[in-house]
């Protein structure tokens, strides 16, 4: 090694040693501490390679800085750790947000694997508002779910906009069938909601915040006749009732009809006069795209399901 890359080797070395002494007598400050000394070993990587230019093809250094520091400081300086700080540095550097609440380093190196900042963002509130640890933030990036989200979603999102019930329903909704031997082009919309009540809270999940299941099957009487709301539910954070359809087909005109008599039925003798107007959400094999935009009822939504 030689004195150029000596002395870079020794300042890497003492803010690595800072990073173990403040994890041992500064827990509350811990993650704040770890992401600002690993920002740094990354900058001073980058700088014993000759800067960003080169740094890419100086993995040689590293290489020698990994297996020193391994050597005197123990484990977690692997070839690839190191890597990852200097590549937390770049990212960083390239306006990405750095967050200490809640975002540990593991949660970084999983971010760090995404170009899109406005997904990123999502990701990180996503983290901070329900605590997620690493394996599920990699179950969620794997899932597609900032993907799944509408346009509108996503652009409520950037400009910081309110969201409403709708919002975060993901599109497609992702069932599972469990390996079964069915056949998915002809599915059934009894084996369909077997599926989802098999799993009612990965379903509740994806339609968003706030879903609680009350009841498959609801019967109601119209015009003395039974007829059954596929499944009902309720969200507590708009106070309002949700009937939720399954159909196996691509989305019709008489669908809407139909969800919408339930939800009128819904208002009419279920709903309490504190509690909001109950809305609809179809749930199909194929999405008909102009019958929402010519529907006079707002209330309903209709989204796609994906089987795996």
């Amino acid at each position: 090694m030689n004195e150029f890359e000596e002395k870079y080797y020794n300042d890497i070395k003492n803010e690595l040693m800072q990073s173990v002494i403040d994890k041992k007598i500064d827990t509350y400050f811990t993650n704040r501490n770890e992401l600002t000394h690993y920002y740094n070993v990354g900058k001073m990587i980058i700088e014993a390679q000759g800067g960003e230019k080169k740094a890419t093809y100086g993995n040689k250094i590293i290489k020698k800085y990994s297996e020193r520091l391994t050597i005197e400081l123990g484990k977690g300086y692997s070839i690839q750790n190191l890597k990852n700080m200097r590549r937390f540095y770049l990212y960083v550097k390239k306006g990405q947000p750095l967050v200490v609440q809640s975002i540990s380093w593991s949660h970084y190196i999983v971010l760090m694997t995404l170009n899109n900042k406005n997904e990123i963002n999502y990701y990180i509130e996503q983290i901070i508002t329900y605590h997620w640890g690493r394996r599920t933030l990699q179950e969620k990036i794997k899932n597609k779910e900032y993907q799944r989200l509408d346009d509108k979603t996503k652009n409520k999102l950037i400009n910081k906009e309110k969201l409403d019930v709708y919002d975060n329903i993901k599109n497609p909704i992702y069932i599972n069938t469990y390996n079964s031997n069915i056949d998915k082009e002809n599915l059934e919309e009894k084996a369909l909601k077997s599926f989802i009540l098999k799993d009612i809270e990965n379903f509740l999940e994806q339609l968003g915040d706030g879903f609680y299941f009350r009841k498959s099957e609801y019967k109601i009487i119209i015009g003395n006749k039974p007829n059954y709301i596929d499944l009902l539910l309720f969200n507590s954070n708009y106070n309002c009732h949700v009937v939720v359809e399954l159909k196996v087909t691509e989305s019709k005109k008489d669908h809407l009809g139909q969800i919408q008599v339930y939800m009128n039925y819904i208002d009419k003798h279920i709903k309490s006069i504190n509690q909001e107007k109950t809305i609809g959400i179809i749930v199909c094999k194929k999405d008909n795209k102009y019958l929402i935009e010519y529907s006079s009822d707002d209330r309903i939504r209709i989204t796609t399901y994906e089987l795996i």
